[in-house]
Order: C-alpha cells, then sequence, then structure tokens
C-alpha cells in the first residue's frame, strides 16, 4: 500500500513538473508571438505615417492574424483601408472591432460615418445613437445624426418631386443627399435620370460616371453611359464603356448588340480620319459617307461627317462640290470656323474673292486667336485687290489650279490668236500687241513656281511695287515685252 502512495506521488509529482515547463514553453511563446505582433503594428504605423499604404496594410494583415481577437488590429487595419479609398473593405474590420468591444465608440463612429456615406441611413442612424448612449454630448454623433434627417427628408422629397416631373426641384435636393451620401449610387442615378429628362446630357454622365464603381456589378451603368456617349457624338467613350460592360459579362446581349453598333461607326471614322492624314480625300469622303448609312439617327455624327467631307472636297480642289457641301455644313453649325475656312478656300479656287474674304472674316471673329484664320483673311484680301487690277489666271482662262502643261496649252491657243501679225489695222496690231503681252507675262508668272505662289499668296510678282529691292525676275509690265523693239515679222516661238 505504501509503495503504491509513492508510486502516485512520484507520477503526480512528475506531471506538476511537465506542466510547469508547458506552462513556461507556452508563456515564452506568447510572449515571443506578442512581441511579433507589437512590431509588425509599429511597422504599419510607421508605413502609414509615411503614406507607403500597401506596404503598412501587409503589416496589418499580418498582426491580425496573429492575434483574431484584438479589436485594435482590426481598428487600425480599416483606417489603412479607408486612407486607400477600399471603404467596403474597412466596414467589416471596424464591425468586427465593435463586435469585440461593444463599447468602443470611435470604431462605431467611423462606421456610422461610412454607412452615411453610402446612403444606408438607417444604419448609420443606429450606430450615432448607439454613441450618444454612452456620451450624450458627443458633437460628432449630434451632427451626424443632424445629416441623416437631411438625407432622408431631401431623399423622400426629391422621389416625390420625379414623380410630379419637378425633375429642377428633384435635381436642387438631391444636391444635399450627394453632398452627405456621395458613396450613394441610387442618389446619383435619380439625379442622372432627371438630368437626362431636362436634356442636360453632359451632367447625366457626370453623375453616372461614379456609379460605375459605388456597385459591383454595374452593366447597366455601363450601358447607359455607353448610349449617352453615343448619343453626344463621343463614339470613342462610347466604345470603351460598353466594352467595360462586356469584361463583367461578355454574353450581356444588350451591350453586345450596341458593342457591334458603335465597332462599326468607330472603324469607319477612325478610317476615314486616317485617309485626311494620308491625303486620300476620296477614299475618306466614302467613309464619312458610309457613317451617315451607318447612324443616321444621331444629328451629330451626320453633322461632323458633313464637316469633314467639306474639308475634304476644298482639299482635292473639287470647288462646286465643296461650296455646295460647305453650306449645308454651315447650315448645321453655323458657329464652326473649319467650315467657314474650307469654303473660302473654295471661294478662293473658284475665284470668288469676296465670298472668300466673307467668310474668313467670320471664321477669325468666331476663332480670334487662329492665325490660320487671320492669314487666310489677308490672302484673300490681297486676291481680290489682285482680281481687280490684273489676274493672270483670267487672262489665260485657266482654273487656279490648272497644272503647268494646261497653262502652256492655254498660252499657245491664245498667243496664236492674239499674235498682231494676225492684224492688218495699226490700231488693232497695237491692241493685240498689249493682249499678247499680257498672255506671254501670265505664262511666264504661270509656268514658274516661285512666281505662281506669289500669284497664289494674293502678290503680283510683276508689279513694279512688290519688286522694289527684289532680286528676283525683274519684269515690270513695261519692260516684258517679246517683240524687243516693235518688230512684228518674225514668228513668235510658242514653247
Amino acid at each position: 500500500m505504501d509503495r503504491e502512495k509513492r508510486r502516485l506521488s512520484g507520477v503526480l509529482s512528475s506531471l506538476s513538473l511537465f506542466c510547469v515547463i508547458l506552462d513556461l514553453q507556452l508563456d515564452g511563446l506568447l510572449a515571443a508571438n506578442h512581441a511579433e505582433i507589437e512590431g509588425h503594428l509599429e511597422m504599419g504605423r510607421k508605413l502609414l505615417a509615411a503614406g507607403q499604404l500597401a506596404e503598412a496594410l501587409s503589416h496589418y494583415h499580418a498582426a491580425v492574424d496573429g492575434d483574431p481577437n484584438n479589436y485594435l488590429t482590426y481598428y487600425k487595419r480599416a483606417a489603412v483601408y479607408l486612407a486607400m479609398g477600399k471603404f467596403r473593405s474597412a466596414l467589416p474590420d471596424l464591425s468586427r472591432a465593435i463586435q469585440l468591444k461593444p463599447d468602443f465608440l470611435a470604431a462605431r463612429l467611423q462606421r456610422g460615418n461610412i454607412l452615411l456615406k453610402q446612403g444606408d441611413v438607417q444604419e448609420a442612424r443606429e450606430d450615432f445613437l448607439s454613441v450618444l448612449q454612452s456620451s450624450p454630448t458627443n458633437e460628432e454623433a449630434q451632427n451626424q445624426l443632424e445629416r441623416v434627417k437631411e438625407v432622408e427628408s431631401s431623399m423622400g422629397g426629391a422621389s416625390e418631386a420625379y414623380e410630379r416631373r419637378d425633375y429642377y426641384g428633384a435635381i436642387a435636393l438631391l444636391e444635399k443627399v450627394i453632398e452627405f451620401s456621395p458613396w450613394d449610387p441610387s442618389a446619383r442615378e435619380l439625379r442622372a435620370e432627371c438630368y437626362l429628362l431636362v436634356g442636360e446630357l453632359s451632367n447625366a454622365v457626370q453623375d453616372l460616371k461614379p456609379t460605375t464603381k459605388l456597385r459591383n456589378d454595374n452593366r447597366a451603368a455601363f450601358l447607359k453611359l455607353s448610349k449617352l456617349y453615343y448619343s453626344m457624338g463621343e463614339h470613342g467613350e462610347s466604345l470603351s464603356h460598353v466594352r467595360e460592360c462586356l469584361k463583367l459579362d461578355q454574353d450581356d446581349k444588350d451591350c453586345f448588340s450596341h458593342y457591334k453598333q458603335v465597332k462599326k461607326l468607330s472603324r469607319q471614322l477612325d478610317m476615314a480620319e486616317e485617309f485626311i492624314q494620308e491625303q486620300r480625300y476620296e477614299d475618306a469622303i466614302e467613309k464619312y459617307e458610309a457613317s451617315i448609312k451607318t447612324e443616321p439617327r444621331v444629328e451629330e455624327y451626320s453633322r461632323r461627317a458633313k464637316e469633314r467631307i467639306c474639308h475634304c472636297l476644298s482639299k482635292s480642289q473639287r470647288t462646286e462640290e465643296a461650296i455646295s457641301v460647305c453650306t449645308e455644313a454651315h447650315e448645321r453649325d453655323p458657329q464652326n470656323p473649319l467650315i467657314l475656312r474650307d469654303r473660302a478656300e473654295a471661294y478662293i479656287l473658284n475665284e470668288e474673292y469676296e465670298k472668300a474674304v466673307e467668310d474668313f472674316q467670320q471664321a477669325k471673329e468666331l476663332d480670334g486667336e487662329n492665325e490660320e484664320m487671320k492669314e487666310g483673311l489677308e490672302r484673300a484680301q490681297k486676291l481680290l485687290k489682285q482680281s481687280k487690277k490684273r489676274d493672270y489666271y483670267k487672262i489665260l482662262g485657266v482654273k487656279r489650279n490648272a497644272n503647268k502643261q494646261e497653262v502652256i496649252k492655254a498660252y499657245r491657243k491664245l498667243a496664236q490668236q492674239w499674235h498682231p501679225d494676225n492684224f492688218q489695222s495699226e490700231e488693232e496690231k497695237k491692241e493685240a500687241e498689249k493682249k499678247f503681252i499680257d498672255i506671254a507675262a501670265a505664262k511666264e508668272v504661270l509656268t514658274d513656281p516661285e512666281m505662281r505662289q506669289k500669284v497664289d499668296a494674293g502678290e503680283d510678282p510683276l508689279d513694279p511695287e512688290n519688286q522694289q529691292g527684289s532680286g528676283h525676275h525683274q519684269h515690270w509690265p513695261f519692260e516684258f515685252n517679246p517683240f524687243g523693239s516693235g518688230n512684228f515679222q518674225f514668228k513668235f516661238n510658242f514653247h
């Protein structure tokens, strides 16, 4: 019996020693773990202060994993999430901190503020009331509770105004709602709808944009934005937003149907602009005409297409067509100086200088800082002044875009017609000589690239006033005489 007691006593002593050793080991592990957690919290605090949010967050993750029952670690991690703008991620951490410590007022206030910004006014009210129960004089909770009441009242009033079709009244009330609840997608969506109904598309876009981020799957907002941009003529933005819709669900039928339409139109418009850059004006015109057929309902695309076709026709020197299309484009968009510029250039090619001056003057009034408009006006004015004196193109009867071969051909025909040898009386010979000199001068000027460039700029290279001090082409009208001493008996060389 004594032996058994001694044996049991020995076993109990061994167990007690084992427990003591185990307790010491656990204490050591807990101390090491606590020190490690404190190290993570301290590093997180420093990194947060330095603005290195991602790095700070990783340390707070480690601290939470190391001690999942420490309410402060959740609260601090929530602070990092908020600094990163991830308010949805902050809410679960704040809720966990409140669960672990129900009287943690700072966490309740922070959660209430987030809920109010999200538009969850009922839950926000509960948090602010809970704070006031523990701290009746808490000023922040009192102020936020008043804001909750304002949001509820304004939102209710806005909904009623919308039902009455008082859209501007609804917009005014929603201003206060969005001021206090900027993360509430429903308030922004309602205001966007009101803006749409009063025709303020740009404001509707500005309200809808944030909602794409305020909801996890907001394909409806992406599609609506895409259609809005499309109706405003911004096909690039429209394509970008409908693609975002398809990223969320590539099988979304509404998004895919709209995508096909926008993609087709965008391709036509983009190719047309590429052709213009390459000076392939006929190809560009074809693409713009196709774009009108692709989307005949949206006026903005037809207006822009007409403007660009006007430009292409002017550049390709199809003057009559250019004037007609540019006039139509101007009627659609009377405040567009580029249309006036292109029509003015067509008028110049058509030798209608007074109309060109008028268009450039109007374009300059619309865009006074544009040097191209100023230079164009000066050129048109010079050409108008010159046309009242001597017009080399008219002398030969050729268009301003005539090439060198056409100029020479016209010259030969007229020179043969007006050669003085073809006339009998002295008076007729003198008149023919005068015309012949003008014809020969016109040929010299229009076949010389440098002199022709001056003519096209509105100058007369054979005018003594323009030649003063110049070392080039010293041919005054009274000196330019292909007959020398006036002996008309030789045969003129028409080359």
